[in-house]
């Protein structure tokens, strides 16, 4: 439920940012307001958990994903761009409460199970992937006096029912060996310092940072600089949406065959893969197929990071440990949303691509540097 309003964002907030703002530069405002409304958000999302619960969190997010559909339906009846730059924002501080779905997960199951549990919960986003960008699709018809109003009241439906569900949510703490750990917790830099972290957070940078560079601009050069089809524009988000979220049925698994440093160095190759594909052409198929790529690679970095970086702190320092990921993975994926729109205007769909070279790059040699013993010794 959380997804689909979120893609429905990311699907028409460039063509609506291009069609309301005062200035071509600013499409991709809204989006990138997102993600800084995720990143701005991450910490306090933590530390409200902490002191109230899971559920109280959860509950409170879904209210703000509400209202925020609300307010969006208002800036698009009145063309008022500040308030859809405030509609993305608020939307982009609901993902930040959500992304602690795959912690209260991993906390729920024994150490050897956090993996698959937190593939599980990327798997459930995939009815966001199909149901957003087709409450894209469909919003002209629905409501063809102000074609993507009927989006926003059908995700305002999605929110609502997301409230209902999570107002009976009961959290439960496994206790495995590791959440029976009595040792102090670390200062946060000691935490950092250990190169499990530090890898595990910057396969959460790279592969959300990147991720957002190319999908941030994807729309904006298909419909408004291309010329493909909404339509056409929709059914590529969908895909990538569903690339990121369908290898959640083996990626987890995957890392328990292969381990966690080889299906992360498989997610950077899918990465690299999307920008070879990309820069074939600007046929609905390239952009298709790297698209996919992207999701896949995201999905192989994401779940990667996120599982070595459960195994490597102590409990007594979980809220501090996610909040300090989330906000390092959110706040440059929002540099990144704000500079893809900017580069894809004035450089053009090659040059997005070229400058994700250097993460990667960033990326393998991190993964290099970690040996098996150190992951092992972290666990």
């Amino acid at each position: 439920m959380f997804v689909s309003g979120t893609v429905l964002m990311v699907t028409i907030g460039g063509i609506v940012g291009s069609e309301i703002s005062p200035s071509p530069m600013l499409a991709t405002l809204p989006m990138s307001l997102m993600v800084v409304g995720t990143a701005l958000t991450t910490v306090p999302a933590s530390l409200i958990m902490q002191r109230f619960g899971r559920r109280a969190g959860f509950v409170s997010a879904a209210l703000l994903g509400l209202c925020a559909c609300q307010l969006g339906i208002r800036a698009l009846w009145t063309e008022d761009f500040v308030l859809f730059c405030l509609t993305a924002a608020l939307i982009g501080m609901t993902v930040a409460f959500s992304q602690q779905f795959r912690f209260a997960a991993a906390e729920s199951v024994p150490a050897a199970k956090v993996s698959q549990a937190v593939s599980f919960i990327l798997l459930g986003s995939i009815g966001g992937a199909l149901i957003g960008p087709e409450l894209a699709a469909q919003s002209p018809v629905w409501t063809p006096e102000q074609p993507f109003k009927g989006g926003f009241i059908a995700a305002s439906g999605c929110y609502g029912f997301a409230l209902l569900m999570l107002s009976g949510f009961r959290p439960s703490m496994h206790m495995n060996a590791a959440q029976e750990d009595v040792r102090a917790p670390r200062r946060l830099i000691q935490i950092i310092a250990v190169p499990v972290v530090l890898g595990a957070v910057l396969a959460g940078v790279v592969g959300q940072g990147v991720m957002t560079f190319i999908m941030t601009a994807t729309p904006v050069s298909m419909h408004v600089v291309d010329g493909h089809t909404l339509a056409d524009t929709a059914a590529v988000i969908r895909a990538h949406v569903l690339a990121m979220y369908l290898p959640s049925l083996f990626s987890g698994l995957l890392i328990g065959w292969l381990g966690v440093r080889q299906v992360m160095a498989l997610g950077v190759a899918a990465l690299a893969a999307t920008i070879w594909l990309g820069m074939l052409g600007h046929q609905y198929l390239h952009y298709w197929g790297a698209l996919v790529l992207l999701g896949i690679g995201w999905n192989f970095l994401f779940v990667g990071g996120t599982t070595m970086l459960v195994n490597a702190y102590r409990p007594a320092e979980r809220f501090r440990v996610q909040a300090l990921n989330d906000f390092s993975v959110f706040g440059v994926s929002a540099l990144a949303s704000l500079l893809g729109g900017a580069v894809l205007l004035q450089l053009g769909w090659e040059s997005v691509l070229l400058i994700a070279i250097a993460p990667l790059a960033i990326m393998t040699l991190m993964l290099f540097w970690l040996s098996e013993r150190r992951i092992a010794e972290s666990a």
